[in-house]
């Protein structure tokens, strides 16, 4: 029954700015409330950060941003001329270093420590001229050290499709590191199965090598298996599914059902499959008709698939993005 349908989820390990509803430590004095943030923290371990503090600058402090110079690009209090680009390469070193077994990273849009992208870059000599955009300071290092984790920022996450994406990868690397963990070849297999669905979805092409990975003929150790295995996850999960993804994984649910539903149940799914690929509505109505006849058909291998719920069905939160103001700033 019902219980055995509520699924158990790995807790991410997640870093985050620490002016994201954590501490009033913004450069002025605020702090920031994010929907994001609050809807995940019963899900899960946030590791709050702010790298600018943590650097010796208070608060409040005179802000600081990029300028380009004859030297490159360094990171200036321009008000007081103070250089701490130094100073934030090796608190980024360290704190990476003091890291262990994280999946994500939540930072804080357009910060020069911790922006994701959208960061300006001034033309040296104060005039205010910017000269491009660039990652922040802090969150450029994390990149580096961490390239396969998904890292967003709280304004992009308000966009539905790059939240489901975020949060799908999340939740996946999480429950894959509890497995590598684990060290049982017979779990990884389990784990890759439930993933079925949602590999072919996200790249058919790696979920054929990983299931070769997992097969393992070469009888190599644990270790190795799950080494492969996790960098060839990686490479599955870099990129949001396209719609044709998704209704081809759609369709081959489908047709597991063939024998049991009626012609008219087929193309009301059918019905409801075009007006998803024509994004008149999200992925979910298809998603509900398929559970209640996985329900009903008592279909265990489905029922297993994380397809249907990649992450804790109260993250879907409202389907539709939670700001629309933001619409310019993500589609750019």
């Amino acid at each position: 029954g019902s219980e055995r349908d509520v699924r158990a989820f790995a807790r991410p390990r997640v870093v985050v700015s620490r002016c994201l509803g954590f501490d009033h430590c913004r450069w002025n004095g605020d702090m920031i409330t994010s929907e994001v943030v609050q809807m995940l923290a019963p899900h899960v371990d946030y590791l709050p950060v702010c790298a600018e503090v943590e650097i010796g600058l208070g608060v409040p402090r005179k802000p600081v941003r990029f300028v380009k110079g004859e030297d490159g690009i360094r990171l200036v209090q321009h008000e007081t001329g103070l250089d701490v680009t130094g100073r934030m390469k090796t608190f980024a070193a360290s704190f990476a270093g003091t890291l262990r077994e994280i999946d994500g990273f939540v930072l804080k849009s357009r910060s020069p420590s911790c922006g994701i992208r959208d960061v300006k870059v001034y033309r040296q000599g104060g005039t205010g001229d910017t000269v491009g955009k660039t990652a922040g300071a802090f969150a450029a290092a994390m990149a580096d050290r961490f390239p396969n984790l998904p890292a967003e920022d709280e304004g992009r996450l308000r966009n539905r499709r790059i939240r489901e994406h975020f949060l799908t990868r999340l939740f996946t690397l999480a429950a894959f590191r509890e497995v590598r963990a684990g060290g049982d070849l017979r779990e990884l297999a389990a784990f890759h199965t439930r993933n079925k669905l949602l590999l072919m979805a996200y790249s058919q092409k790696e979920m054929r090598e990983l299931g070769k990975i997992v097969a393992n003929p070469d009888k190599k150790t644990f270790p190795g298996v799950a080494g492969e295995y996790g960098d060839h996850l990686n490479a599955a999960l870099s990129r949001a599914p396209r719609y044709t993804a998704n209704i081809n994984v759609l369709l081959h649910a489908l047709g597991r059902f063939k024998a049991g539903i009626s012609p008219a149940e087929k193309t009301f799914f059918l019905d409801t499959l075009e007006q998803y690929r024509q994004d008149r509505v999200t992925i979910c109505p298809n998603l509900m008709i398929l559970r209640g006849w996985i329900v009903r058909f008592e279909d265990d291998y489905l029922r297993e698939q994380t397809f249907f719920s990649p992450f804790p069905a109260e993250l879907m939160g409202v389907s539709q993005d939670l700001s629309h103001r933001q619409r310019d700033y993500w589609e750019k």
